[in-house]
């Protein structure tokens, strides 16, 4: 064997070790990227149930917004049938103080006479004198006029 034979034989025996190293590498990069995509399988799956979720809170909101913008609509009506019931109210309560302040004082006194004259009559038909008749508070002395 000569010298360049014995060159060749090195080379191809680090040419071989080198295609088993490049082999052992490739199966371990086949493994990795089978694991790699196995994790990505499991992320998407994860993402879309995820998204998933996500819709049915985001159709959840709406739903509850569109319920909040009805009980609102409902609120504003009922606040206008209050202000207008309110002015309503203002209106009439503005009629009847006007009625009681204008009718009020000679009903009164009207009511007060008829009182007076009706009891002026029961004691004279009751034979009584004047001050006999008037009632007095328990507990007091009746003082003399």
């Amino acid at each position: 064997m000569n010298a360049g034979q014995l060159a060749a034989l090195i080379a191809a025996g680090f040419f071989a070790i080198g295609v088993c190293v490049a082999v052992y590498v490739l199966f371990k990069l086949a493994r990795l990227i089978s694991q790699a995509g196995t994790v990505l399988t499991g992320y998407q799956d994860a993402t879309d149930h995820l998204l998933h979720r996500a819709q049915a809170a985001v159709d959840r909101a709406d739903e509850q917004l569109a319920r909040t913008h009805a009980l609102s609509e409902s609120v504003e009506a009922v606040s206008a049938s209050m202000t207008d019931l309110s002015e309503q109210v203002s209106a009439v309560a503005g009629s009847a103080r006007m009625i009681a302040n204008g009718l009020g004082a000679p009903v009164l006194r009207l009511a007060a006479a008829s009182y007076g004259v009706k009891r002026a009559l029961a004691v004279r038909r009751a034979g009584r004198p004047a001050g006999e008749g008037v009632r007095q508070l328990p507990g007091r002395d009746r003082v003399p006029r």
